[in-house]
């Protein structure tokens, strides 16, 4: 098991990009760099992971890292996969536990793509430090609750490969199964020649977070009849990305 904690380097093109700011505002802008400014001094994205390998397969059945999980989408994708990365991804309780004026919509909106952004950034140096440490060439992930074949509930499980998740990055559970801080992930990196994507399986219209176009012979090869799933992370107000 291992963390990494990943460096706040976010500029404020990247907000106003996925802000999808079509032309330079300066109140916008004036906004953007006061959060920035005290985003910086606290924000410590991190990451999670566990070396885990797939045993016990039986059906739809299959235990990973001793823990057991019932999902067709992780009986065919792991079904010549020995070992996989489980992980935990968060934009870190040190930023999510900054205050901002109640009533004062467009700043705390920006401070949420803030978070999702550096959510992102801890996801992303996650993937390239699996692939440069294990020499795997190419790493996909999949995340409980963004299909019905792999439900939300299956997030205890996932979190039970860890232990104490809340002590080791400050990431809790609901009851209903989502996390908090709010903009965090989780999920399983396997290696793959083919990249996969859940995109691919969800025909939700018009989704802003949506990373590859809905395919019906793949959602069918999936047992996927077209639903959106739940998404573990709910998306951001207005146009941004979940």
């Amino acid at each position: 098991m291992e963390i990494l904690t990943t460096p706040f380097q976010i500029e404020p093109e990247a907000v106003r990009k996925q802000m999808r700011l079509r032309q330079e505002n300066k109140y916008l802008a004036g906004i953007i760099d006061e959060l920035l400014a005290i985003a910086r001094p606290v924000a410590r994205p991190k990451a999670l992971y566990e070396v885990a390998y797939v045993e016990d397969r039986d059906g739809d059945s299959l235990t990973i890292g001793g823990v057991g999980f019932t999902s067709r989408l992780l009986r065919i994708n792991l079904e010549k996969v020995e070992r996989v990365f489980p992980y935990i991804a968060t934009c870190g309780v040190e930023l999510d536990s900054v205050t901002l004026p109640d009533g004062d919509f467009m700043r705390r909106y920006t401070f949420e793509v803030i978070k999702e952004l550096a959510l992102r950034s801890a996801t992303d140096r996650l993937q390239s430090y699996l692939k440069d440490r294990f020499a795997h060439r190419g790493l996909s992930r999949m995340n409980p609750g963004s299909l019905p074949a792999w439900p939300i509930t299956d997030q205890k499980q996932l979190f039970a490969i860890f232990g104490d998740v809340a002590g080791l990055i400050g990431v809790c559970l609901t009851e209903s199964s989502l996390m908090i801080p709010v903009k965090s992930s989780s999920g399983i990196f396997f290696a793959t020649e083919v990249s996969f994507e859940s995109c691919r399986l969800c025909a939700r219209e018009a989704c802003p977070g949506r990373r590859a176009a809905y395919n019906a012979a793949t959602a069918e090869r999936y047992g996927e009849n077209g639903g959106t799933g739940t998404n573990p992370s709910p998306p951001l107000p207005v146009n941004s990305d979940p």
